[in-house]
């Protein structure tokens, strides 16, 4: 048995057993005869009534995570193999193909269809045990209340302890450095869908269970409960502003709202952290306990995030398409390693200093060792500023950076065919894909897979983006080695347009500043083993701090005198040492690397500024004129260029020769819709669909 199968046998155990405590929570077993006994041995004067839920609930996910990076790490070394393992992980393909197709969920798979409906009847379990234990034990709590009263109260009460199962969930698909999302084959891009679907889920929950209690005070003349912030138990008032603020965020995040007026969702949903805290305040500490580790997990990330933002990206050049889209190419640390269709988050502060814009790279590892570049098309209100700006001859542009994100592995590479259906801007992830088959096709009795890349553009202008395939620099990039075809189709033009003159690329290149720094992986080379440091140091700081403030301070005052200690004071010491541990673990660590980051920084060297090319997008206008360059030549002869026409995609995937044929599909909805429902009507077994999708 391998190291990594072992890994993997304890990531399933403890995950397992952290899903059965979930089970039996709202249980008569475990409320009658478990809890006591745990009570008694875990709830100690160190950790109060949180060592329950602390050692079961929380510690299970944060050793997952610890132990995570461990297991990255050792696969990271790997790599560069391509095991059978992944080859034969076909024969469970079935699983992955679409088996739900629909605007309001996506495409969903047939595995995320199980682990939805698994889901849902865990939700359907919690509600229907914690009814049937409150209900065999019913509290009447005012005088002249009816039966039916109580359990009306009982029932919005548990709406809210089902609630906190989603929140147990909520955060880990938003942690965009998760060493547990790689665990489960998943990416932080690719994992939003999730935390929409559980962000719905709970706020629908909440929802009901705060109408629910309003309801019920005006019943039973109550309604000065509205206003109570309790010594001994939950604060209305802080539950009823954390309603507030989430139905903002969740009013503001419609589909259409983010497309349309994507300012306004951004701005209104910073308004998390306040509603974490009153969240927190609300339930008390026992039950945050229950919640921590997507929490403790997710300030982690963020925090990592904010230390590498604080550095400014060196941006090396920016080369503008005639279609008007731009290049960024940036330095980056040749220790930094990502994969085909990862992502990064620019933030340009003379544009905002507080949004963050995630962008496609269009760049090879291991093609461009020390540069990594991004593509930015002209969209919203904000990418048309940073166009303007790079337009306006400016010396030099002042960008910070988060990430790269992207998937564990360059899993595309084990298909026989790969067909890439993209449209309008959804073609930079294919960019990334095309330029690692082109460097991995220079390998020696190395066998890369046939390319297919099917592309819609609304303008003949817009093929310019096919010059992305070809890198700015002299790197070697030979695309005759490559067997690609290209089938482009321009939906909005009848005919080519007469080409009077040669477009030409213009690229910008910038001045170099001091202040500037290659991107880098914030921790290192070594980036999965400093991360699962922080997370196990923090953690036991955490415990540790929490288990002597509340020994040494908490216990006297509340069992030594006639006061007892604040409810809510309880929460702000669990929130407050939470991020200060995360602070000086983080801290300490980002400080101790930084150094490696900075040699690594130096050793970089800026180009010589290249004489301005002809755009490869012009010759397909001019076909009949000579062409010098060798890649440029293989470019336009592998694009066929179809006017005034949509790609027939069933005709064209059916018509796949391979019996592996991965199928990749990044643009509208509406059309990676119709690539999964092609690839999942069974009328064709070698086709294994894919979505790629950016949008929140």
């Amino acid at each position: 048995m391998s190291s990594m199968t072992v890994f993997r046998l304890i990531f399933l155990v403890v995950f397992l057993g952290w899903l059965v405590v979930w089970i039996m929570l709202p249980t008569k077993l475990y409320k009658n005869t478990w809890t006591p006994k745990l009570n008694s041995k875990l709830n100690s004067t160190y950790f109060s009534g949180q060592g329950t839920n602390l050692l079961l609930l929380s510690f299970p996910m944060m050793f997952i995570a610890a132990l995570g990076c461990i297991y990255l790490h050792a696969k990271k070394q790997q790599r560069s193999s391509y095991s059978k393992s992944v080859v034969t992980s076909n024969r469970l393909s079935f699983l992955r193909r679409p088996a739900l197709v629909m605007a309001p969920l996506g495409i969903v798979t047939a595995m995320e269809l199980a682990f939805v409906a698994m889901f849902i009847a865990l939700l359907i379990w919690s509600l229907g045990n914690y009814l049937y234990v409150s209900f065999g034990h019913l509290h009447i709590h005012k005088q002249g209340e009816k039966v039916w009263q109580a359990k009306f109260r009982s029932v919005s009460l548990r709406l809210g302890y089902v609630g906190n199962i989603c929140w147990a969930f909520l955060f880990f698909p938003v942690t965009r450095g998760s060493s547990i999302l790689p665990l489960v084959g998943l990416a932080s891009e690719s994992s939003i869908k999730y935390h929409i679907w559980l962000g719905h889920l709970s706020m629908i929950l909440f929802a009901a269970h705060t109408v629910g209690f309003v309801i019920y005070w005006a019943m039973t003349n109550q309604m000065a409960a509205m206003l109570e912030w309790g010594k001994t138990w939950v604060s209305n008032v802080a539950g009823e502003i954390a309603a507030v603020l989430a139905l903002a965020m969740w009013v503001t995040s419609s589909y259409r709202i983010r497309r349309k007026m994507f300012e306004v969702f951004f701005y209104t949903h910073q308004l998390y952290i306040l509603y974490i805290v009153f969240y927190v305040l609300h339930v008390g500490a026992a039950y945050f306990c229950m919640v921590l580790p997507g929490i403790f997990l997710f300030v982690i990330d963020r925090y990592m995030r904010f230390l590498q933002s604080q550095r400014r990206a060196r941006l090396d050049s920016a080369r503008v398409l005639p279609c008007g889209s731009v290049e960024l190419t940036f330095s980056k640390s040749p220790g930094l390693y990502y994969n085909p269709t990862s992502i990064l988050f620019l933030n340009v502060p003379t544009i905002s200093k507080l949004q963050w814009h995630p962008f496609t790279i269009t760049s090879s590892c291991n093609m461009d060792q020390d540069k990594l570049s991004v593509a930015v098309k002209r969209l919203g209100n904000w990418s048309q500023k940073l166009c303007q700006e790079i337009s306006s001859s400016v010396d030099r542009l002042e960008v910070s950076v988060e990430g790269p994100y992207g998937p564990n592995s360059s899993h595309f590479l084990r298909h026989e065919l790969l067909v890439l259906v993209s449209g309008g801007s959804g073609i930079t992830p294919f960019i990334s894909i095309i330029r690692e088959i082109m460097f991995e096709s220079t390998k020696p009795n190395y066998q890369v897979p046939r390319v297919l890349l099917v592309c819609a553009f609304k303008n003949s202008a817009d093929l310019a983006m096919l010059d992305l395939l070809l890198p700015i620099n002299d790197t070697p990039a030979n695309i005759s080695q490559v067997q690609l075809q290209i089938e482009a189709y321009i939906t909005r033009e009848e005919e080519q347009p007469i080409a009077d003159n040669q477009k030409h690329i213009q690229t910008i290149w910038f001045k170099p500043n001091q202040l500037d720094s290659p991107i880098c992986a914030g921790l290192g080379q070594n980036n999965w083993l400093w991360l699962g440091a922080i997370i196990a140091s923090s953690f036991i700081m955490f415990l540790l701090i929490l288990g002597i403030v509340t020994r040494y301070y908490i216990y006297p005052i509340d069992h030594n005198t006639e006061e007892i200690y604040h409810f809510s004071y309880f929460v702000l010491w669990d929130m407050f040492l939470l991020c200060a541990c995360i602070f000086l673990a983080s801290s300490a660590v980002f400080l101790f690397r930084k150094k490696e980051n900075t040699i690594e920084g130096k050793q970089i060297q800026n180009l010589e500024v290249p004489t301005p090319t002809p755009s490869p997008g012009s010759w397909f206008r001019n076909a009949d004129r000579e062409l010098e360059s060798l890649p440029h030549r293989s470019l336009v002869q592998a694009t066929k260029v179809h006017f005034c026409a949509r790609p027939d995609l069933k005709r064209i995937l059916f018509d796949c020769k391979a019996s592996d044929v991965g199928v990749l599909a990044c643009g509208p909805r509406k059309m990676r819709h119709e690539v999964a429902k092609i690839c999942s009507s069974g009328m064709a077994d070698n086709l294994h669909f894919e979505s790629i999708s950016f949008n929140w």
